[in-house]
Parts: structure tokens; C-alpha cells; sequence
């Protein structure tokens, strides 16, 4: 039997190639025979880099660069082989994660760091970047990653307005003739899964900056200021879209790589995917496992275990799926692909005894192993 394992991360507890590696050793133990392939698997969010860059052998980077409130930080981003391609996780660099509860105020945060990843990576002459801008602690529609990157936002006394989405309010005039020269040259893929517009009642600052600390009172006073910062965009690159689906992502750096960089929004999942070489393995196999920490019925909307079940379907293949945790909605998964879905918490313990990485790596193994145990009796 041939089974190919592409498991996204269990956050906080197993990483994509953990998880999938525990699943593989449930297998071996009921079906010692198989030949089990592992296939990092990530939905272009947290865990992209590792799941592309393990799946290609390529190499990790560490850069200094600023984190969202302007400190210096040590973000990790990829190089795959081809010499050409560079991987990265807007969140390194500008991430809600990194700031405690009371720094989070989407008015001051800046996507700057990301415009500093991206110049060393250009620094190393990679032309190619796949971005995954999920987990944003910004609002600034990625005037400071663009600023990185030699624009000039500018007061009406030709002084730089202030980072964050407060100061995209005072632009008076926008400057690109500082703009790095080699961006001309380069090629960005932004895995995206969201459709909301810059601005207005589906925008970034209405439906995303609430999680990043802004309060109801900021929210129109937000708005407006990436709303002006369209407009002036518009005003010097006029097939700047900010009603673009996607544009709104990550606090507006959606629309910051459509209007100033070209770049293509994609599929999270379709491009990791695509990276990880899935879909040849998935066509050689006899069972098709994947997963992540909660199935719910959010699982449906561009997350990884959906869209590895929908790939295996072109092929006909059974598949089966593992988390830490389901819901009743979960059972959504069943109609897109998921053939049955098992919980792998085997007794009552606390939430903190789950995600210990040991706990959850022998829970895993052992759900495998039994759901395994009862294909391998339906194939004698």
C-alpha cells in the first residue's frame, strides 16, 4: 500500500513534518509494509516557509530586520535550490504574534520589515518570491514594506510621513523613483485567501484591524486613511484596484503587491501544493491522509486538509484526516472530500497536556495506527 501523508501544523504543538512523521509511524505499525511518503503541507499562512522549504531541500536565512513596531527582530525566511525562488512569511517580520496585547494598535504598526526581507533576498540576486501574508499585526496597505523598498510617502513639505496607518492620512505626494531597480525584474506569487477589498465595510480595517487592537472608534478614522492612500496611489499608478479581491489582506499589503510589485494573489494551499511537487504523489498513492490542529467548518474555506482532500479527489483516491480537535461543524469536510476524520486525543487531560509535542506526537501515532489497522482489514 502507498500512502502519502500532507498534514498542516498543529500550531503550538507539531509542526507540518512532525505531525506527518507521527502519522507515518501509526501506519508502519499496522501496516508494516506500506510505503509511506511525507509531504509538508501548510494553507500559505504560518508554516509555509518550513513545509516549502523541507519539501525542496532548501536552505533557512536569518536576517535583522524591524518588527512591526519599528524594533529590531531576527526573521527566518527560504532559498530554495533553483537559486531563484525566495519564501517568506509577512508575520516574521510584522506579525500580531510578536507584540504583546497592549502594543497591538494597528494605527502605528508597519509592514517595513517585510520590504527588509525582501531587500536581502535581492541583496543575494533571487528574483522569484513566494510571500505568505497571513498573521499581520498591520493596517499600513504595505506603505512601509513599499518605503523599504525606496518609495517615498511624503507630507506636503516633502517630509516622510510617519509609519503606520495613521500617517498613510498625511501623503501628500508618493515617490517612486527611489524604488529599487531589480524589482523590475522580480516575480511575486502572495499566497492569499481572502477576497476582501481595501476599504469600506468588507476592508481590511473594518473586518481584520479589530483583531489587531483597533477599537470600534478607530475603525472609520482607519478606513479613511487607507482609503486616501488609494486614492493617491491611484493618482501615480492608475490600474491601482483597491476594490481587487484580496486587496485588503494582511491590513491592505495585498493591494501594496497588486498595485506597486504586480503580483499575482493565489491560493494559500494551491501554491504550496505546487511547491511540494503533492499532486505526483497523490497520483501513485492507494490513501491520501492529511489534517491540521481544529477541523471545523472553516476547514471548507481555503485551509489545507480541504484542499489536499480536493486534490486526491481528481484522482480518486480515499481520504482520511487527523486533528487535534473537531467540532460538529466538521462534518462539512465530509461533503469536500474528507471520506472520515478522527480526533486524536485518546483520555481526558488539559489543553496544555494536548500541545506538549510528545503528548500530541504519540496521540497522533496511535489514532493512525488504528485507523490504519481497520483499512488494512477491509483490503484483506
Amino acid at each position: 500500500m502507498k500512502v502519502v501523508v500532507a498534514i498542516d501544523s498543529l500550531k503550538g504543538s507539531l509542526s507540518t513534518t512532525e505531525a506527518g512523521e507521527a502519522i507515518a509511524r501509526g501506519v508502519k505499525n499496522a501496516l508494516p509494509e506500506a510505503e509511506v511518503a511525507v509531504s509538508p503541507m501548510a494553507d500559505g499562512g504560518e508554516g509555509t516557509v518550513d513545509a516549502i522549504v523541507s519539501a525542496t531541500k532548501g536552505t533557512l536565512r536569518r536576517v535583522t530586520v524591524s518588527d512591526a513596531l519599528g524594533r529590531a527582530t531576527e526573521a527566518t525566511y527560504g532559498l530554495l535550490p533553483d537559486g531563484k525562488t525566495a519564501v517568506m512569511e509577512m508575520a516574521a517580520a510584522a506579525g500580531l504574534p510578536q507584540l504583546r496585547p497592549e502594543e497591538r494598535n494597528p494605527a502605528r504598526t508597519t509592514t517595513f520589515g517585510v520590504g527588509e526581507m525582501i531587500l536581502d533576498a535581492l541583496s543575494l540576486g533571487y528574483r522569484h518570491f513566494i510571500v505568505g501574508i497571513g498573521g499581520s499585526a498591520t493596517n499600513d496597505g504595505g506603505a512601509g514594506m513599499l518605503e523599504a523598498l525606496g518609495a517615498r510617502f511624503l507630507r506636503a513639505d516633502g517630509t516622510p510621513v510617519p509609519r503606520g496607518c495613521a500617517g498613510l492620512a498625511e501623503i501628500c505626494d508618493i515617490s517612486l523613483d527611489g524604488m529599487h531597480p531589480a524589482l523590475a525584474k522580480c516575480r511575486f506569487e502572495v499566497a492569499c485567501d481572502v477576497k476582501n477589498p481595501l476599504c469600506g465595510a468588507t476592508g481590511c480595517s473594518a473586518v481584520y484591524a479589530p483583531q489587531k487592537g483597533a477599537t470600534p472608534e478607530m475603525i472609520p478614522v482607519l478606513d479613511a486613511a487607507v482609503a486616501h492612500f488609494a486614492a493617491k496611489t491611484a493618482a501615480v499608478l492608475p490600474n491601482a484596484d483597491a476594490d481587487f479581491p484580496g486587496a485588503g489582506a494582511a491590513g491592505g499589503l495585498g493591494f501594496a503587491f497588486l498595485a506597486y510589485l504586480g503580483a499575482a494573489l493565489v491560493s494559500g494551499v494551491e501554491l504550496v501544493m505546487r511547491e511540494t511537487g503533492l499532486e505526483a504523489l497523490v497520483r501513485e498513492a492507494d490513501v491520501v491522509v492529511t489534517g491540521e490542529g481544529r477541523l471545523d467548518g472553516q476547514s471548507v474555506m481555503g485551509k489545507a486538509p480541504v484542499g489536499v482532500a480536493t486534490l486526491a479527489k481528481r484522482y480518486g483516491k480515499p481520504v482520511v484526516a487527523f486533528s487535534g480537535c473537531v467540532t460538529p461543524e466538521a462534518t462539512r469536510c465530509n461533503d469536500h472530500g474528507i471520506d472520515a476524520f478522527f480526533p486524536i486525543l485518546r483520555a481526558p487531560c488539559t489543553l496544555a497536556e494536548a500541545m506538549k509535542t510528545e503528548n500530541a506526537a504519540a496521540n497522533m501515532t496511535a489514532a493512525a495506527e488504528q485507523a490504519f489497522r481497520l483499512i488494512a482489514a477491509f483490503r484483506r
